[in-house]
């Protein structure tokens, strides 16, 4: 099932947005969106965000560049994964211990859950479980969530999953993000 409450997701991009890029709360990025590149369409062949950028995605999964410049990916009809990239920002990547801390400051209004944390050297990933508290005591629909922030050279990439995503999706998603890389250089 995909119904899940709007801005339980959205709210989880925004967060990773803060966090990870120095809290530039509110601002829009520099970059004008692009037409996607040739071949993102292809689950056979890594999705470009930018020139030189390769997600690797899952078969039967597809990327698309949204209007806002970010990377959408995810089966057909469905985009599960956003990514964006801040250029030369790679060493503002946050550990996952401020990913989460602004994630529970961000949320307090929301019953969290830690079900995976990563902090390699130039990696910070979560997955999380949230779910809305109630006005009287309960909590509301569960929804899986994942942040993430990946420093490639001096590029930050920031990686959440999108409303409506189920928990194997976020799971893919986590790896896609994990994978990311510049095309021809090393992880």
């Amino acid at each position: 099932m995909r119904a899940f409450g709007h801005s339980l997701g959205w709210a989880a991009v925004l967060a990773l947005a803060a966090s990870a890029a120095g809290c530039r709360c509110g601002q829009k990025a520099t970059e004008p969106a692009r037409p996607p590149p040739p071949g993102a369409e292809s689950a056979e062949r890594p999705a470009g965000a930018k020139a030189g950028i390769k997600v690797p995605l899952p078969p039967g999964w597809s990327a698309a560049m949204a209007t806002d410049g970010s990377l959408q990916a995810g089966p057909p009809g469905q985009p599960v994964l956003r990514v964006d990239v801040r250029r030369g920002e790679g060493e503002k990547r946050p550990a996952s211990e401020a990913l989460m801390a602004s994630v529970r400051e961000q949320f307090a209004q929301f019953e969290i859950s830690l079900d995976q944390e990563e902090d390699e050297e130039n990696l910070a990933l979560l997955r999380l479980t949230i779910a809305p508290k109630l006005a009287d005591g309960g909590v509301g629909m569960h929804a899986p969530v994942m942040l993430g922030a990946k420093r490639v050279g001096d590029d930050l990439f920031l990686c959440a999953s999108l409303p409506g995503a189920e928990t194997e999706e976020v799971r893919l998603a986590t790896e896609a993000c994990r994978e990311i890389q510049i095309q021809g250089s090393a992880r």
